[in-house]
C-alpha cells in the first residue's frame, strides 16, 4: 500500500513538473542545492551586515546590544512602601514623591482639559464659518423666508436678462452702473455724490410709478439734518431726529395727496369747475365738487362756497397747506367759536403743537361736545390739532392707508407730558409697534401690496424692518439692497453687531422697537446670485464693506474679495497677472485698495487652504512672496518628478510652470529661503534626471545623478551622503526610493552592456573589463549600504529590489 502511495505521489510530481515547464513566464531554477549552498556561504563571508536589512528601519546593529543592556527594567515610579512612624526620612521621601506625583497628575489633567477646550473652540469657529456659508447660500430660514405665491402686481422687470452669461437682470444692471459711478468718484478722491439721487435715476428709466414713489419717499425721509455721530443708534433714537423723520413723513404724505387731488381735478375738469385764484384753497374746493358732490348728512357749522366747513379745513390740512385752512377758518369764524384762536396757535407753533393749557381746553371741549359728533371731519380736525382720542381711527374720513398713517403721525407726541391721559397720548414707538407687530403684514395684505407695506414701515422710521421685508420679495430685492446702501452711506442704518444674526434682529440693551439689519449678510446674499458670472459688479458692492469686520476681526472687504476670486476663478482680471518679464499687470482690485499685496496674499492663503496649490503659487508670485511660491512648488513637484513625461500631462504642466518660475527668479535675482530654494532647484534637476532615464539615455542620466551627489557611487562617499541626507527636505526624501531604484537600474544596465560588449569583442583587454566590472559592483554595493544606513523608511519592496539587482550583478 505504501508502494502504491509513493507511486501515485511520483506520478503527480511528474505531471506538475510538466505543467510548470509548459508555462514560459515562470522562472526556472538554474542552480542545484549544492550550488545554492555555496553561493550562500560566499555571500555570508562578504561584507554584508544585518544593518543592510534593518537599516531602512533606522536601526544601528552595532550599538543595539549596548542600548538594550543599558535599559533598566525598573518602573519610573515604584510603589511606595509603608514606613514606620519613627522613620522621618522615609516619611519625608514618601511625601515628596506623593507631591511630585500629584503635581504631574494635575498638570496632565489640566493639559488634557486645555487641549479639549482649544479643540472645541476650533470646531465652533469652523462650524460658524460653515453656517455662514450655508446661510449665504440658502435664504429660506426663519424670519428671512416668505413665500409670495399670489403676487398680483404687474412686474416692472423684464424677464429677459442681459444677453450673454450675465446673471443680472435689467434693473440690477442699471443699479450696478450707478454703484460703479459712485465708487469711481470715491476711489478717485472726488466729491462724494449723492447715492440716493443716482439710484433714483434708475427709477426714472423703469417707467414704474411704485418704484418712482419709493425713491421719492426715500429721498424725502433721508433729507434730514445729519449730525456726525459714531453711535448711529444714539442718533436715530434722539428726539430731534425722530421729530425730523415724522416731519419728513408728513410732508411726503401731504405732497403726495396734493398731487393726487391735482390729478383728480385735472382729470375731471367739467365736474370740478376749477376757477378762481390758483392755490390750494381753490384746488380743494374743486376736488370736493368731485368727492362730495352732494352735502353729507350730519355736517355741522355751515358751509363755505357750497362745501362743508370742516371738510374744507380737513382737506386743506391733508394737502399740507395751513394757510389755506386758515383762509377757511376766517371765512367761517363766527360759527367756529374758540377754534380760530386754537388753530392760530397751532399754525404758528414750530413743531405743530399747542401749549399744554390750550391743548387741555381743546381736549376738554372735544370730550364734552364732539366725541359723539355726527360730523366726521370736525372730529378728525380736533383730534389732529389736539392730539387726542388716539383710539379713534376715523374710518369715515381716513379710508385709505395713507390717510390713516398721516392722521396717526400728526397725533404722535415727543414730550414727556405726564398730565395727558393714555387715550390722548401716542409715542412714535407705540405707533411703530402697532403697525409692525399688532397689525403686521396680514393686515396690510403685504403679499399683494409690498410697496404699500414698505411705505408704512419706512414712513414710521422703521427702515430696517422695511428693507428686510422688501428683500424677501425676490423681484424687489435689488431695490431693498440699494435703499440699504443709501442709508448705510448716510450713517442712518442700524446694523447688527454680529454677522451670524438673522437679517432682521433685536439686540439686548436696545430700545423696545429698535430693529437691526444684518447689512453684511444682506449684501452677500444679494451678490451670491451673480458673483460667479459678474465678479466685477460683485466687487463694486463688496467695496461698501471696506470698513466692516467679522467676528474674528477680519476685514470683510478682503474676505469677500478672497471668496469672490476663488469662486469665480477670475484671478487675472481681478488681481492682475504676471508678465513674462516679471512685472505685474494691474487688476480690477488695484483701484479699490492701496495695498493690493495684502489682499492678494489673503486670497493666496485661502486658495492654499482649499488645496488650490497651482492657483496659490501664481497668487503668491503676484504678491512677491518667493518663499511661499517655492514651498508650494516643491509640494507640487515632489509627487510627479519620477513619473514619465507625456504631452498634456500633469507633470508636463507643472514642469513648464516650474521652469518659467526658475528662469524669472534667475533673471531677476530673486531667491527664497536657502533650504526651500535649494530643494526647488534640486527637484528640477531630479526631474531632468528622470526624464533622461525614462527616455533611455542611460549615460546622460548617470552623468546627472553623479553631478547631483545625492546618492553615493563609491564606498568612500557613503558616510558623507548619509550625513547629507539628514539635511534634505521631505519632498526630496519621498523620492529617494525611486532615485535609488533608477540609479541601480542604470548601473545594472551598464553592467549588462559591459558583459555583452565583452562577449562581442574578445580582443578587448581583460584587465579593463574586470576593472569596469568591479567598479559597477562596488557602486551597486555602495547604494545598498546607503539604503541600509539612512534613517528613513522607504517603500516596502525597495530594499528587496535593490538587493535583487545587486545580486544579479554578482
Amino acid at each position: 500500500m505504501d508502494t502504491e502511495g509513493f507511486g501515485e505521489l511520483l506520478q503527480q510530481a511528474e505531471q506538475l513538473a510538466a505543467e510548470t515547464e509548459a508555462v514560459s513566464e515562470l522562472p526556472h531554477v538554474e542552480r542545484n542545492l549544492q550550488e545554492i549552498q555555496q553561493a550562500g556561504e560566499r555571500l555570508r563571508s562578504l561584507f554584508s551586515l544585518v544593518s543592510i536589512l534593518l537599516g531602512s528601519r533606522g536601526l544601528d546593529i552595532f550599538h543595539i546590544s549596548q542600548r538594550l543592556e543599558s535599559l533598566s527594567a525598573a518602573t519610573t515610579f515604584e510603589p511606595l512602601e509603608p514606613v514606620k512612624d519613627t522613620d522621618i526620612q522615609g516619611f519625608l521621601k514618601n511625601e515628596r514623591d506623593n507631591a511630585l506625583l500629584s503635581a504631574i497628575e494635575e498638570s496632565r489633567r489640566r493639559t488634557f482639559l486645555l487641549a479639549e477646550e482649544y479643540h472645541r473652540d476650533s470646531m465652533l469657529v469652523q462650524w460658524e464659518q460653515v453656517k455662514q456659508r450655508v446661510l449665504h447660500t440658502l435664504l429660506g430660514a426663519g424670519e428671512d423666508a416668505l413665500d409670495f405665491s399670489q403676487e398680483v402686481e404687474p412686474s416692472f422687470v423684464s424677464e429677459v436678462g442681459v444677453p450673454g452669461r450675465s446673471a443680472l437682470n435689467n434693473v440690477e444692471v442699471a443699479y450696478s452702473r450707478q454703484i460703479y459711478i459712485f465708487n469711481e468718484k470715491i476711489v478717485n478722491g472726488h466729491l462724494q455724490p449723492n447715492l440716493g439721487d443716482l439710484c433714483a435715476s434708475v427709477a426714472e428709466s423703469l417707467d414704474d410709478k411704485n418704484v418712482s414713489d419709493m425713491w421719492l419717499m426715500v429721498k424725502q425721509m433721508t433729507d434730514v439734518l445729519l449730525v456726525p455721530a459714531k453711535d448711529t443708534l444714539k442718533c436715530r433714537v434722539s428726539v430731534d431726529m425722530q421729530m425730523a423723520f415724522v416731519r419728513q413723513a408728513l410732508q411726503f404724505l401731504e405732497n403726495s395727496y396734493k398731487n393726487y387731488t391735482m390729478v383728480t381735478v385735472f382729470g375731471n375738469l367739467h365736474q370740478a369747475q376749477l376757477g378762481g385764484v390758483p392755490g390750494t384753497y381753490q384746488l380743494v374746493c374743486s376736488f370736493l365738487n368731485i368727492k362730495l358732490p352732494t352735502p353729507l348728512p350730519g355736517m355741522q357749522d355751515g358751509e363755505v362756497e357750497g362745501h362743508p366747513v370742516w371738510a374744507l379745513i380737513y382737506f386743506c390740512l391733508r394737502c399740507g397747506d395751513l394757510s389755506a385752512a386758515m383762509q377757511v377758518v376766517n371765512r367761517a369764524q363766527h360759527q367756529l367759536g374758540d377754534f380760530k384762536i386754537w388753530f392760530q396757535e397751532y399754525m404758528n407753533s414750530p413743531d405743530r403743537r399747542l401749549s399744554p393749557a390750550t391743548e387741555n381746553k381743546l381736549r376738554l371741549h372735544y370730550r364734552r361736545v364732539l366725541r359723539n359728533s355726527a360730523d366726521p371731519y370736525k372730529r378728525a380736525v380736533y383730534c389732529l390739532i389736539g392730539k387726542c382720542d388716539i383710539g379713534d381711527n376715523h374710518g369715515e374720513v381716513a379710508d385709505k392707508t395713507e390717510d390713516y398713517l398721516w392722521l396717526k403721525l400728526n397725533q404722535v407726541c415727543f414730550d414727556e407730558d405726564g398730565s395727558s391721559s393714555p387715550q390722548d397720548r401716542m409715542t412714535l414707538a407705540q405707533l411703530q409697534k402697532q403697525l409692525l407687530e399688532d397689525y403686521g403684514e396680514t393686515h396690510f395684505s403685504a403679499s399683494h401690496q409690498p410697496f404699500l407695506y414698505f411705505q408704512v414701515l419706512f414712513l414710521t422710521a422703521q427702515f430696517e424692518a422695511a428693507i428686510a421685508f422688501l428683500f424677501r420679495v425676490e423681484r424687489l430685492r435689488s431695490h431693498a439692497v440699494h435703499v440699504a446702501l443709501v442709508l448705510y452711506e448716510l450713517k442712518l442704518l442700524l446694523k447688527s453687531s454680529g454677522q451670524s444674526a438673522q437679517l432682521l434682529s433685536q439686540e439686548a440693551g436696545d430700545p423696545p422697537m429698535v430693529r437691526r439689519l444684518n447689512f453684511i449678510r444682506l449684501l452677500m446674499l444679494y451678490t451670491r446670485k451673480f458673483e460667479s458670472t459678474d465678479p466685477r459688479e460683485a466687487l463694486q458692492y463688496f467695496y461698501f464693506l471696506r470698513n466692516e469686520k467679522d467676528s474674528q476681526g477680519e476685514n470683510m472687504f478682503m474676505r469677500c474679495v478672497s471668496e469672490l476670486v476663488i469662486e469665480s476663478r477670475e484671478f487675472d482680471m481681478l488681481l492682475g497677472r504676471l508678465e513674462k518679464d516679471g512685472s505685474r499687470k494691474p487688476g480690477v482690485i488695484d483701484k479699490f485698495a492701496g495695498d493690493t499685496r495684502a489682499i492678494i496674499t489673503k486670497v493666496a492663503s485661502e486658495a492654499e487652504n482649499k488645496g488650490l496649490f497651482e492657483e496659490a503659487v501664481k497668487l503668491y508670485e503676484l504678491a512677491k512672496n518667493a518663499d511661499k511660491v517655492l514651498e508650494l512648488m516643491n509640494k507640487l513637484l515632489s509627487p510627479v518628478i519620477a513619473q514619465v513625461s507625456e504631452p498634456q500631462s500633469n507633470k508636463e504642466r507643472l514642469k513648464n510652470m516650474a521652469v518659467a518660475i526658475a528662469e524669472r527668479y534667475r533673471t531677476n535675482g530673486i531667491a527664497g529661503e536657502k533650504s526651500v530654494d535649494s530643494t526647488f532647484y534640486l527637484l528640477l534637476d531630479l526631474m531632468t534626471f528622470f526624464d533622461e532615464y525614462h527616455a533611455g539615455h542611460i549615460d546622460r542620466s548617470y552623468d546627472v545623478i553623479e553631478r547631483l551627489k545625492l546618492v553615493p557611487l563609491s564606498q568612500d562617499s557613503v558616510e558623507e551622503r548619509v550625513a547629507a541626507f539628514r539635511n534634505f527636505s521631505d519632498e526630496i526624501r519621498h523620492n529617494l526610493s525611486e532615485v535609488l531604484l533608477a540609479t541601480m537600474n542604470i548601473l545594472f544596465t551598464q553592467y549588462k552592456r559591459l558583459k555583452g560588449a565583452a562577449a562581442g569583442t574578445p580582443g578587448r583587454p581583460q584587465r579593463t573589463l574586470e576593472d569596469r566590472d568591479m567598479l559597477l559592483r562596488s557602486q551597486a554595493r555602495a547604494l545598498i549600504t546607503f539604503a541600509g544606513m539612512i534613517p528613513y523608511r522607504m517603500a516596502g519592496d525597495t530594499n528587496a529590489r535593490l538587493v535583487q539587482m545587486e545580486v544579479l550583478m554578482n
